[in-house]
């Protein structure tokens, strides 16, 4: 009437070795294959770039970027420096960020970042020095070989007691990317 697997408990039937071994394997075979074919070499590009604020007022901006990405994420440093004008009463900015790029994995790439920072803001003798974020985006497209073209948009918030705690910031640079 009642069946040798029906008097044993649940917990006690497993399944053979072998069995299990062979579901695994192809399982495991699969996910090393999409790991090693999605897995791409980081790639590295630089930035020299100029543009305007228009905080308070339009002045310009120059400044560097380096960074290195894979394939959706990338890092970069980036150094920027809004020119000082004490007879316009527009003060000096100096920008030190880290930020975090998503872009897409295109040979025109469209990008958001966010980052933090140091900065130093100064009009005549006024200084402050301390932290800010930043968010923003922009586009790389490509020109000539390695050589491409990069447009930014920017937003900084300043904290600290500056003379203006936000920024704003386009720039236009040549990128090469190695």
């Amino acid at each position: 009437m009642y069946g040798y697997l029906e008097r044993i408990p649940c917990h006690t039937i497993a399944m053979p070795p072998f069995s299990r071994t062979r579901t695994t394997a192809p399982v495991l075979a699969l996910i090393v294959l999409f790991l090693t074919g999605a897995a791409s070499p980081a790639r590295a590009d630089i930035t020299a770039f100029i543009g305007l604020s228009p905080t308070p007022e339009n002045h310009a901006v120059r400044g560097f970027s380096a960074g290195v990405s894979l394939l959706v994420v990338g890092f970069e440093f980036e150094y920027a420096q809004l020119s000082e004008d004490e007879l316009e009463q527009l003060p000096g900015l100096k920008t030190y960020s880290g930020n975090v790029l998503v872009q897409t994995p295109t040979s025109t790439q469209l990008y958001a970042t966010i980052g933090g920072g140091a900065y130093r803001e100064n009009l005549g003798p006024l200084e402050e020095t301390h932290v800010g974020v930043n968010i923003g985006g922009g586009i790389k497209f490509p020109l000539l070989g390695p050589i491409r073209v990069r447009a930014d948009y920017r937003v900084f918030q300043l904290r600290g007691s500056p003379l203006h705690s936000t920024y704003q910031r386009f720039y236009v640079g040549g990128n090469l990317a190695f």
